[in-house]
């Protein structure tokens, strides 16, 4: 009876912790989304809160979004379009990368994984320096092959992908070899497959950082047309005026690719997620 108790107890207090953590999760969002409904000059005066002023909500600031003058769709576009590009390539590339770790022996493996281990423990402002000279060097500034090709392959996307692929076989390599396939013919018709769960999980996770990602293209992007939303939103306030309207109403629609990306993603997420986490 006590151990039933004590079980009870703990679910309980779980069951409370988890919905405590689930309301601050929602909270902002829904404050994002009541503000979204509320004229630019109450936001500017009162700030973001809760208060639900039915009298002073109105659709003026979605009427503005979708018919009035200003650069919105343009950057949302050009995140859309980075996202798509840096997630496909980031997947292939470090795809490749992590099953090389994990499938083959070759000289200097070690020393060449331990590289990436290193890579993992640098923020990207200690390398921001760097990165910007050689782009600059290589004349790609102002140009979206900046954002994309200095995180192609992405050290914890490889990391990942080489603890997922630890567990598979050489036997079924061999198969694949004895059958008369390609290394490359292995790769995509058998392994691929096998990496459905880790597929999803990385591409949330790295369509999470590209969507959002806003220091790396600050430095390198100048045209205000090539903008990504994430510098586009920055640009509505500034000294000498300010868009709350469009700012607020703009965030919210923000939030949509990324809520769709994990819904067409969300059933192997876990199970991804759990199992690079667990191989090796």
């Amino acid at each position: 009876m006590r151990r039933t108790a004590g079980k009870k107890a703990s679910s309980l207090a779980l069951l409370i912790l988890f919905t405590l953590l689930a309301l601050l999760i929602v909270l902002p969002i829904w404050v994002l989304f009541v503000a979204s409904f509320k004229p630019g000059n109450d936001l500017l005066q009162y700030g973001l809160n809760l208060d639900i002023n039915v009298d002073r909500m109105n659709l003026d600031n979605y009427v503005l979004l979708f018919t009035g003058q200003h650069e919105y769709w343009k950057w949302f576009f050009n995140s859309i379009c980075l996202t798509v590009i840096t997630v496909v390539s980031t997947l292939l590339v470090s795809s490749f990368v992590g099953y090389g770790f994990a499938a083959y022996e070759f000289k200097g493996k070690k020393g060449l994984f331990l590289i990436v281990l290193l890579i993992l423990s640098i923020p990207l402002e200690v390398v921001m320096l760097p990165l910007y000279k050689q782009m600059s060097s290589w004349k790609l500034m102002d140009s979206y092959t900046a954002i994309i090709l200095p995180f192609v392959a992405h050290a914890s996307t490889i990391f990942f992908f080489r603890q997922y692929l630890l567990s598979i076989p050489q036997t079924l390599l061999e198969a694949g070899r004895i059958d008369g396939a390609t290394e490359y013919g292995i790769f995509f018709r058998l392994i691929v497959p096998l990496m459905k769960p880790a597929f999803s999980a990385m591409a949330i996770l790295n369509g999470m950082n590209a969507w959002n990602n806003y220091l790396w293209p600050l430095l390198v992007i100048r045209t205000s047309k090539k903008y990504p939303l994430t510098l586009g939103l920055n640009t509505l306030i500034n000294p000498y005026g300010d868009n709350y309207s469009l700012l607020i109403v703009g965030s919210v629609f923000s939030v949509i690719p990324i809520f769709l990306l994990f819904v067409a993603f969300q059933k192997y997420f876990i199970e991804g997620m759990m199992a690079g986490a667990v191989k090796g």
